[in-house]
């Protein structure tokens, strides 16, 4: 028997297809559908949020290019045209493509061929109708968008009417440090923040969990804060800030040490956020 699609199951090879899966996204409250372009589970980075099993440092292997438009367009025409909603049991206020979301199991923009991937995507789904009505996303930890060869994807992304998703968990080094397991500076991703939002509507998404019983400590919501400020000084066009904070189970050895935190404390940050002029949207 077919299991039910809800929030809560991101199995990346429920239709068993190797770059492309199905989401019902609590955040867009619709099918979000996912193309990963990291078949090894390898990212540049280590989040211990992280839901990848078997997670690998690296990079995106080779991308085969004729399977993935092949499966695209079958599984946009099982959507469109098929029986995919009562298949996988869907609610019936979720049976609405919200976006095609480049994710999947590690860094997508470690792809060598990354810009092509990202047209592939937008010419397909265009030819079948789901652009423009649907959103395109970019979700990544923004590390790789100094590279030209990103930004020419980012380019592209722009011209389908995209958006990125950039990930910006924790403003203090030590916090980089201990959630996303990344020597990169946060002046080295506020500069890739930066460009990114001139070359592509961007969003900034944070999540916010308890560690060890911690909470979200005062020294990092000044830390959040502050860079909030200074996106804002800077000029950085951001479209909107993302918060969330961990709704599944961790694949990572710190797993047991992760818990949400309280909407209370979102809500809190939210305000703060808005006070200083950026529009915010909260998911827990």
């Amino acid at each position: 028997m077919t299991s039910k699609l809800t929030t809560t199951n991101h199995c990346s090879d429920i239709v068993g297809l190797k770059y492309v899966y199905p989401v019902i996204s609590r955040r867009m409250g619709g099918l979000s559908i996912g193309v990963n372009f990291n078949t090894n589970n390898a990212c540049n980075w280590r989040c211990v949020y992280c839901q990848v099993a078997d997670l690998k440092i690296g990079a995106a292997p080779e991308m085969d290019f004729k399977l993935l438009e092949d499966e695209l367009r079958f599984f946009l025409d099982d959507v469109l045209q098929g029986d995919f909603y009562d298949r996988f049991q869907v609610d019936e206020d979720k049976r609405s493509i919200k976006d095609i979301a480049i994710a999947g199991n590690g860094e997508p923009t470690s792809l060598k061929e990354f810009a092509r991937a990202v047209e592939l995507i937008g010419k397909v789904a265009t030819e079948v109708g789901v652009f423009p009505r649907s959103n395109y996303v970019l979700i990544t930890n923004g590390s790789l968008v100094h590279q030209p060869r990103v930004q020419a994807g980012l380019k592209i992304l722009s011209a389908y009417g995209g958006e990125v998703w950039f990930k910006f968990d924790s403003a203090s080094e030590e916090g980089r440090a201990l959630v996303n397991n990344t020597a990169q500076s946060c002046l080295a991703s506020v500069n890739n923040l930066m460009i990114s939002s001139k070359l592509c509507a961007t969003k900034l998404q944070t999540c916010i969990f308890d560690y060890d019983g911690r909470g979200f400590s005062e020294k990092e919501k000044r830390a959040y804060l502050d860079l909030v400020k200074d996106i804002k000084t800077r000029g950085c066009n951001l479209q909107a800030i993302l918060l969330y904070t961990i709704a599944r189970p961790s694949q990572q050895p710190e797993a047991i040490r992760l818990k949400p935190i309280s909407a209370e404390i979102l809500n809190n940050l939210a305000a703060d956020i808005r006070f200083l002029g950026f529009d915010v949207s909260v998911n827990l």
